[in-house]
């Protein structure tokens, strides 16, 4: 065995937070004893779960779908071209590519290389992993003058952390610029502001980071001058979340904006003025610190997550309103009201084109879009019109193509059983239909499948949505019939405001539903579905909710007659870690396997490890006594116990992980090891919170997830 410290007699009961940690020495992420428990575990995982001709073969169907010539390019209109980051078995850190409109079009579109990833990880013997590129949007002179887009700002990671470089890169030369802008790898960005001018917030010595490692400060950064002698702009304090400044370049109007992102759901906004001089003024704009702003030429968007009372009027929490900038700046408060949620309707989105605003509703986690278009006037109405008809069932997605010249928005649709298609719109043109671009291929035998949506009841009467999708007779059995012993997977989230919808997972088909395996989905509260309200519902000493709600939709599955709890699995990963950690703790008797992926599980610690201060706002703070009094009821670390019978459970995480630490994962698989329980470990050496760098990495992580559920529900070979 490796060598690691002496660890006193484990208790019997629960771990005492109130004494010392025996697998603290765990939270060394680079740590020599660490990684060499990390090695042996990794060892074991692939002896008893990783090899043979099974794994093998599920391994090779998800990598064949992950580098399939068939998925749909997603692209970014930008100028001329359509860009895209595209990665496939000959380019496993992948390709920033571009081609035209018109050649998109085609089967066959003509892609040109601007940055290959492994050429240059090769050449400068660092693992690249791409986190995206701005690219500098040329004055109204310069493209009147048939100038080129040139300048773009290029952020790399290395092995996937969320701390990554910015480089400046030339897309017409294709080369990083010599001398060009350049920030050291840290939690944070630079963002243009004009050609020799850039925003920039990082990571640049003591007292320029909040406590959760996210920039403190931005400053305006001018080409040929040291970093350290840029002025200030703005700087947030010690305990704020993150602090960023950017620069707005519509013609006409251009505007300079800082952000502080004070908490989670607390953040202001600022509008400044003569930016980076001795005459440079904020101006916050007055919305309540829970709401989100969003400027588009003269109109301000303002959607609330709670009540607003102003000027004798109640805003509800979940509207989306609207006003026009100049005038809300000079006090007015006559806001327009273009979405206001029902009981059972919830803002999913929305995007501004350049004379229209598609607004998507999630209906009962069902989406609904509608085109609004502003007045022209002061004092004109919103005009509210149809968008081009969706499939009624499936996950609809509207993004604009170029909301500064275009009226064009790509639209995706996908579901369960429906490989995505993408398709083109048109806003505001008469009788405007879908003008589809690209369909994915099937990668799966969906033949006898079905997709369907149920709603379980929570131990509080809430009714609780959930998707599920598998074999028309197994569904479709009495529901107080004998459980059939299917193999189920039970998924879900349930944190951050983030909703679950329908989408298209070739991976999963081949690896569960095509082997008789039923997926399910559950909607819980924490999610976005219903809006802040249902998110709200879950925060912080309401955290039980949401494990109940899962817990409510396991039994619901049974009930139904579709499986048994000896043949059901729970998946969930980060935030879904903690709720499946829960699984395994409050509600081992409703699992026959467990899958938990880069988790939270140490609630005492968390908020002392990485990000984890940033998230307070949504546990609470464990240094509160008030709050440690909730927080260890489902801090899963603390409720491990010699004695109890816990199926069986699989932890998956990474060490680059800098986002939730990967001691979460370690120190839970050694108590649980140290106990007794059937665990299997395995943690990848790349790939950040993702889990993965590349396709062959995300094809290993996921493959190991489900042959350790198929094994372990009894899934058919």
């Amino acid at each position: 065995m490796s060598p690691q410290p002496d660890l006193d007699p484990l208790p019997s009961t629960p771990l005492d937070p109130d004494r010392d940690d025996p697998y603290a020495w765990l939270e060394d992420v680079e740590g020599a004893a660490a990684l060499a428990w990390v090695r042996e575990r990794n060892a074991h995982a692939h002896h008893a779960v990783g090899s043979g001709p099974a794994f093998e073969a599920t391994e090779a169907a998800i990598l064949e779908v992950l580098d399939s010539e068939d998925r749909i390019p997603d692209v970014s209109r930008i100028g001329p071209h359509l860009y895209n980051f595209w990665r496939d078995a000959a380019h496993p850190r992948g390709l920033w590519r571009r081609t035209t409109p018109e050649s998109y079009r085609t089967d066959s579109p003509g892609w040109e290389t601007v940055l290959d990833l492994d050429a240059l990880g090769e050449a400068e013997g660092t693992a690249w992993v791409w986190h995206g590129a701005s690219l500098l949007r040329p004055t109204p002179e310069q493209l009147a003058a048939g100038e080129p887009w040139r300048r773009a700002l290029v952020d790399l990671s290395v092995a996937g952390s969320d701390a990554d470089v910015t480089r400046e890169f030339d897309v017409v030369a294709r080369e990083f610029v010599a001398g060009g802008f350049e920030r050291a790898e840290a939690k944070g960005g630079l963002a243009w502001a004009d050609e020799d001018t850039v925003y920039v917030f990082t990571d640049l010595g003591p007292g320029t980071t909040t406590t959760s490692g996210y920039p403190r400060t931005v400053r305006l950064w001018r080409r040929g001058t040291p970093l350290a002698d840029a002025p200030v702009v703005y700087e947030g304090l010690e305990d704020d979340l993150y602090i960023s400044g950017r620069r707005s370049r519509t013609p006409g109007f251009e505007r300079d904006i800082v952000h502080r992102s004070i908490a989670f759901y607390r953040s202001e906004t600022f509008l400044v003025s003569d930016v980076g001089t001795p005459a440079q003024v904020l101006r916050r704009i007055d919305v309540p610190e829970s709401a989100d702003v969003g400027l588009h030429r003269e109109w301000l968007l303002v959607e609330l997550r709670d009540d607003w009372d102003t000027e004798g009027r109640t805003y509800l929490g979940g509207s989306l309103l609207a006003a026009r900038v100049d005038d809300f700046l000079a006090g007015s408060r006559d806001l327009d009201v273009l979405f206001e949620p029902t009981p059972t309707t919830s803002l999913a989105g929305a995007t501004w084109t350049r004379h229209h605003l598609a607004v998507n509703v999630l209906d009962d986690v069902v989406n609904r879009l509608h085109v609004l278009t502003p007045p022209c006037d002061a004092g004109g109405a919103w005009v509210r019109s149809e968008f081009p008809a969706t499939d009624p069932v499936a996950t609809v997605g509207a993004r604009a193509v170029d909301p500064l010249d275009s009226d064009d928005v790509w639209v995706t649709t996908t579901g369960f059983l429906l490989p995505t298609t993408l398709s083109l719109a048109t806003l505001g043109r008469s009788g405007a239909e879908l003008d589809p671009l690209k369909a994915a291929r099937s990668f799966f035998d969906a033949r006898g499948l079905v997709a369907e949506q149920h709603f379980a009841t929570s131990d509080d009467g809430t009714r609780v949505p959930y998707f599920v999708v598998g074999r028309a007779d197994v569904l479709h059995r009495p529901r107080h019939a004998e459980p059939a012993p299917t193999p189920t997977l039970l998924y879900g989230y349930g944190g951050f405001e983030i909703s679950l919808t329908p989408s298209y997972s070739g991976g999963m088909g081949r690896a569960w539903l095509e082997r008789g395996g039923v997926y399910a989905v559950a909607n819980i509260r924490g999610g976005g579905e219903y809006g802040p309200a249902w998110h709200q519902a879950a925060l912080k000493e309401h955290r039980h909710r949401a494990y109940e709600d899962f817990a409510a939709v396991a039994r619901d599955l049974v009930q139904r007659g579709i499986t048994t709890p000896a043949h059901l699995g729970a998946q969930g990963g980060s935030n879904g870690g903690l709720l499946t950690g829960n699984m395994l703790v409050r509600y081992p008797e409703l699992f026959g396997a467990i899958v938990i992926q880069v988790p939270l599980l140490d609630m005492k610690r968390y908020s002392h490890l990485l990000a984890g201060a940033s998230w307070t706002a949504e546990y609470g703070d464990p240094d509160d006594p008030a709050d440690w009094a909730y927080l260890r009821q489902y801090s899963p670390y603390h409720h491990i116990a010699a004695g109890t019978a816990y199926p069986p459970v699989l932890l998956l995480t990474s060490t680059r992980d800098d986002r939730v630490h990967p001691g979460h994962a370690r120190k839970a698989a050694a108590l649980l090891e140290a106990i007794g329980a059937d665990v299997t470990y395995y943690e990848n050496v790349e790939g950040g919170h993702g889990g993965a760098a590349d396709n062959a990495q995300a094809a290993h992580m996921s493959a190991l997830a489900w042959e350790f559920l198929g094994r372990r529900l009894g899934l058919r070979a």
